[in-house]
C-alpha cells in the first residue's frame, strides 16, 4: 500500500495530537541516533583516513534504502535521474560533506564540530539567493550574520589556534548545504530513492577510490564502530522517516538541535572535554540562526532544512516525502 504523500496529512482530533507527540518523539530518537553515529566515528580516533571510514559508513547506510524505496521502485532507480547535472552534483557533494564532518568529529570537540557544522542553514541561505534566485529578506541575512558572530565567537580567531579540523567541519557544513539545494531545485518530480542513493553510491565510489592506495583492513574494533557509525544512521534515517507520516517537517526540524545537549554531555562524559562560556555564547548564537530561519522558511512555505550533521540526504527526502509540493521558492 502506498504511503501517504505529505507528511503533514494526520487524523483530526485527539489523534492528531498524539500522532504530532509521537512524531515529535521519533525525532529526537533518530537524532540522538545521528550523535551516537557520529561518536562511533570519533572513537576511531583517526586510526583509519577520513575517506574510509565514510566508505564503510557508507556500506552499512544502505540498511536504509529498502525503507525509502516505493511500491514499484528499483534499485536501479538510485540513477535513474530526471536532472543529471543535479543528481552528480549531489554524487560529489555529500562524500565531501562526509568526509569533512569525520575529520571534524576526529580532531575536534563533538560540540565544537557540531557548532560548526550546524552553520549549515546559513549555507543554504546564501547558495539559494545565488543558484536558485529565491529573495533573502531582512531576518533570513539576519540570521545568516547571527550565525556567522557565532562560528566568531566559536573559533576566536587570533585568540586560540585554529587547525584543518575547524575547515573540515565548515567544509561539512557546506557539502550539506549543496545536498540541501539540490534537493529543492530537483522538486518533487525526482525519486527519493534517487535523491538519497545518489550521496550514499558517490561515498561508496569517490571514497573506495582514494581508500584503495593505502589501504589497511580496519582491526575487529574498529569494525565494531563503523558498523555503529553507519547502523546507527540507518536507524536515525528510519526513525525521521517513521516520524516525518506522524508530524510536520515544522514540528520536527527543531528536535535536530538537541545534537548539541548530546554532543556536550558525550564529550564530557566519554572523551574529557568542557565546553568554556565563549564557546556557550557561540553555539548559543548558531543554533539561534538555524531556529531563525527554520521559522522564517516554513513561514514561507520553503521546504526545510534537514538535520545539519554529516549532511544527511535521506533526512531531508523524510522530511518531505514524494509528492510534497515544493512550496514557494522564493522565501
Amino acid at each position: 500500500m502506498d504511503q501517504p504523500a505529505r507528511s503533514d496529512i494526520r487524523p483530526a482530533g485527539d489523534a492528531a495530537g498524539d500522532n504530532t507527540l509521537q512524531g515529535v518523539a521519533l525525532g529526537f530518537l533518530a537524532f540522538a541516533a545521528f550523535t551516537f553515529s557520529d561518536a562511533c566515528v570519533k572513537a576511531i580516533e583517526g586510526a583509519l583516513p577520513p575517506y574510509e571510514s565514510a566508505f564503510f559508513g557508507a556500506l552499512f547506510a544502505f540498511a536504509a534504502m529498502p525503507v525509502l524505496m516505493r511500491p514499484g521502485d528499483r534499485w536501479t532507480d538510485i540513477v535513474a535521474t530526471r536532472q543529471p547535472a543535479l543528481w552528480l552534483l549531489r554524487f560529489i557533494a555529500y562524500p565531501l560533506g562526509v568526509i569533512g564532518s569525520v575529520m571534524a568529529f576526529t580532531r575536534l570537540p563533538m560540540a565544537e564540530a557540531f557548532a560548526l557544522i550546524f552553520l549549515q542553514p546559513a549555507f543554504v541561505t546564501l547558495l539559494s539567493l545565488f543558484f536558485l534566485r529565491e529573495a533573502v529578506g531582512l531576518r533570513r541575512w539576519a540570521a545568516v550574520i547571527i550565525g556567522f558572530l557565532g562560528v566568531l565567537v566559536v573559533l576566536r580567531p587570533g585568540l586560540r589556534p585554529l587547525e584543518i579540523g575547524h575547515l573540515s567541519a565548515l567544509v561539512a557544513g557546506l557539502g550539506g548545504a549543496v545536498v540541501v539545494v539540490t534537493f529543492r531545485a530537483a522538486g518533487p518530480e525526482e525519486k527519493r530513492i534517487s535523491l538519497f542513493g545518489a550521496g550514499i553510491l558517490g561515498t561508496v565510489v569517490m571514497c573506495g577510490a582514494l581508500m584503495i592506495p593505502g589501504f589497511r583492513p580496519p582491526t575487529l574494533i574498529e569494525w565494531a564502530w563503523l558498523a555503529g557509525y553507519g547502523l546507527l544512521a540507518a536507524l536515525a534515517n528510519v526513525f525521521l522517516i517513521h516520524a516525518a507520516f506522524r508530524a510536520s517537517a515544522a514540528a520536527i526540524s527543531p528536535t535536530q538541535y538537541s545534537q548539541m545537549l548530546w554532543a556536550i554531555l558525550l564529550g564530557y562524559l566519554v572523551w574529557g572535554d568542557v565546553v568554556d562560556l565563549p564557546m556557550l555564547i557561540g553555539i548559543a548564537l548558531i543554533v539561534g540562526s538555524g531556529l531563525l530561519t527554520l521559522v522564517r522558511e516554513r513561514r514561507r512555505g520553503t521546504p526545510l532544512p534537514p538535520p545539519v550533521a554529516t549532511s544527511r540526504p535521506a533526512a531531508s527526502v523524510a522530511l518531505a516525502p514524494q509528492g510534497e509540493e515544493d512550496g514557494d521558492r522564493s522565501a
